[in-house]
């Protein structure tokens, strides 16, 4: 697991959203215990993967969210809404429109699980 970094202990989502220009290129922000607390804008798909021993929490800070699962499912998600994508399922985030969100889950979990396109990003990135 990546070591305890650092972190403000208070932050604002608006400024947080404002120094990304990358899409699907999340950035942390806060560290609670072991959980990474991420702020990303996404636009189109990122991959199907899965996270195989880690839930994922998204919340939808702006726009709307598609999180698209094996078998056809699809959970959609608006501003204000929430979402735990179970470990070990398969999934892919879409978005239509640029939609802004906070992601919560385990420091140690890797972008696109053991996927890899050309938008994973690792955690050191993240961190930066």
């Amino acid at each position: 697991m990546p070591p305890l970094l650092p972190f403000a202990e208070s932050f604002d989502l608006d400024h947080c959203f404002a120094t990304l220009s990358e899409h699907w290129s999340p950035k942390v922000v806060a560290q609670v215990n072991d959980q990474y607390v991420k702020v990303a804008k996404v636009l189109g798909q990122l991959v199907w993967h899965d996270h195989e021993t880690q839930d994922e929490l998204f919340y939808v800070v702006k726009g709307h969210l598609r999180i698209e699962y094996e078998g056809g499912r699809a959970v959609e998600l608006s501003a204000g809404s929430m979402h735990v994508v179970p470990r070990g399922v398969l999934h892919n985030p879409v978005a239509e429109e640029e939609c802004w969100i906070v992601l919560i889950e385990p420091a140690d979990t890797l972008h696109t699980g053991t996927a890899y396109s050309p938008l994973t990003k690792t955690v050191e990135q993240q961190l930066g």
